[in-house]
């Protein structure tokens, strides 16, 4: 159930990286030839992360401070040592004078549970982001995404509604809140969140999956079929072709009859 509800949402290293730019200088009392110094190391994190590491830990000898143990966690990502990067992440962003960040590094350190599989610590840290910056719907889907890991249905739900509430018209989140309802068994309120998806994203691949998903599990098979191969013909990223066929595949193979043994 996990795996459908947010099987079209890859929690990558570049997502993480993504956020890098605006941690252009996590402490602010870094210098000039400090913030140089980290974006070097960066740059290097992206393309040799274990030579990175390496550097970001010579530079924390020599009290590099938040700006070197950043670049380390990043390494660690980038070399899949998700919960050493997740637990530097998260004591970054408790040390003092770190301000502004402190809500974007609770939600990276967040990313990295995830990708870890510590979803209570991914728990902990975006609701650590949220008590910082309340009105980031981004923050409400990540915790979402946590809380799913767990089977927290309900509360999955809530998340996306309060991340709706900021941002009603985002169809990614309507798609995502029809899966965590579907999974509690609530189709026609899921019904209702893939059709105002696909009111704002007509034939967006992942929204038509999700309808077809709520039709194959409320029983309309026929139903179910047509959206996935509606899916097929609409531009799917290679994630989502990839469900949508998998789906028709198990449709294909429930439809055929049981030969009974003589």
């Amino acid at each position: 159930m996990i795996a459908r509800m947010f099987r079209n949402i890859c929690i990558t290293l570049a997502l993480i990286l993504a956020a890098a730019p605006a941690l252009a200088a996590p402490a602010p009392a870094a210098g000039p030839g400090d913030k140089k110094r980290y974006e070097d190391c960066l740059t290097l994190a992206g393309l040799n992360p274990s030579a990175a590491l390496g550097v970001a830990g010579k530079w924390a000898g020599e009290r590099g401070g938040p700006p070197a143990q950043h670049c380390a966690a990043l390494s660690l990502i980038a070399l899949k040592r998700y919960g050493e990067a997740a637990a530097k992440l998260d004591a970054i962003a408790r040390a003092p004078d770190m301000g502004s960040l402190r809500s974007s590094l609770f939600g990276q350190a967040g990313n990295a549970w995830i990708l870890a599989g510590e979803a209570s610590k991914a728990v902990a840290s975006f609701q650590g982001a949220l008590v910082l910056s309340a009105s980031d719907p981004d923050l409400y889907a990540d915790l979402a995404r946590a809380q799913a890991m767990q089977s927290d249905w309900a509360d999955a739900e809530a998340d996306l509604t309060a991340a709706l509430a900021i941002s009603p018209r985002r169809a990614d989140l309507l798609i995502l809140r029809a899966s965590a309802r579907r999974a509690q068994n609530h189709f026609a309120d899921a019904r209702k969140d893939a059709a105002a998806a696909l009111a704002l994203s007509p034939r967006n691949p992942e929204a038509l999956i999700e309808r077809g998903s709520i039709a194959r599990d409320s029983g309309d098979l026929k139903a179910a079929r047509l959206d996935f191969v509606a899916a097929l013909s609409s531009n799917p990223s290679p994630a989502a072709a990839n469900t949508a066929k998998r789906n028709l595949a198990a449709l294909d193979k429930a439809a055929k009859p049981v030969l009974k043994k003589k």
